[in-house]
């Protein structure tokens, strides 16, 4: 069995990396959620929902509550997430501080109790919202520093891979992909508010809504 951990929020890029492992033989399936302090928990649902409809192997759930510290639009309750802006420059407001490299470590953690030396992670740096931990440099260092800190890479040396097959493609080719490998984009949720049906005035709408609309597909969210 060829073994795989695969980062699943819930959104967009995570579940078709999901479908993605699979489809390249990666047929025992690892998930792992984090629960950080976001003030909706539609994702959460979402990612539930994609991994029972994968039947990955297993699902975990880790709560670490990132919300103890203040300054991101997604975990402070005194915060608004702003609209979004499909050109955006700077590092927005819903930037949770260094979230990436805390996820990866965990899951490294997890990776090094199973013996496995797979991890998978939906992200890019062409159509992202400007977070610093989405770039291949970032996923690179990571990889070598999971590698220097787990016995798996440095006593029984077996070196952990860190899968970013979407680093260098556009969201349409990602929804693309998604179609073909059979992802329901229904159960996936984007929005960065939480409410009945996405906003689709921020930054993770825009960016959704720019990808079907180039992909020619039709999001089932919306329509």
């Amino acid at each position: 069995m060829k073994k795989a951990i695969v980062l699943l929020s819930g959104g967009l890029d995570s579940s078709t990396a999901l479908y993605l492992a699979q489809s390249q033989g990666f047929d025992e399936i690892y998930a792992i959620t984090f629960e950080y302090g976001q003030k909706h928990d539609k994702e959460l649902k979402s990612a539930i929902a994609i991994a029972k409809a994968a039947g990955v192997k297993e699902h975990k759930i880790v709560n670490l509550l990132l919300n103890q510290w203040s300054g991101c639009a997604l975990t402070d309750p005194d915060m608004e997430v702003e609209d979004g802006h499909i050109e955006r420059q700077d590092i927005p407001s819903t930037y949770v501080p260094a979230r990436n490299m805390v996820f990866l470590s965990v899951a490294a953690s997890w990776a090094d109790a199973l013996d496995i030396t797979d991890i998978f992670i939906g992200v890019s740096e062409v159509d992202y919202s400007g977070y610093v931990d989405c770039r291949e440099e970032f996923i690179k260092a990571m990889e070598n520093a999971i590698n220097l800190g787990t016995v798996l890479g440095a006593e029984k040396k077996q070196r952990i891979t860190i899968h970013a097959p979407f680093m260098h493609l556009t969201k349409a080719e990602e929804v693309k992909l998604g179609v073909s490998l059979g992802v329901d984009f229904g159960l996936t949720w984007t929005c960065y508010r939480g409410g009945e049906h996405p906003c689709g005035v921020c930054d993770s709408c825009l960016l959704r809504a720019k990808a079907f609309a180039e992909a020619n597909e039709i999001d089932p969210l919306v329509c």
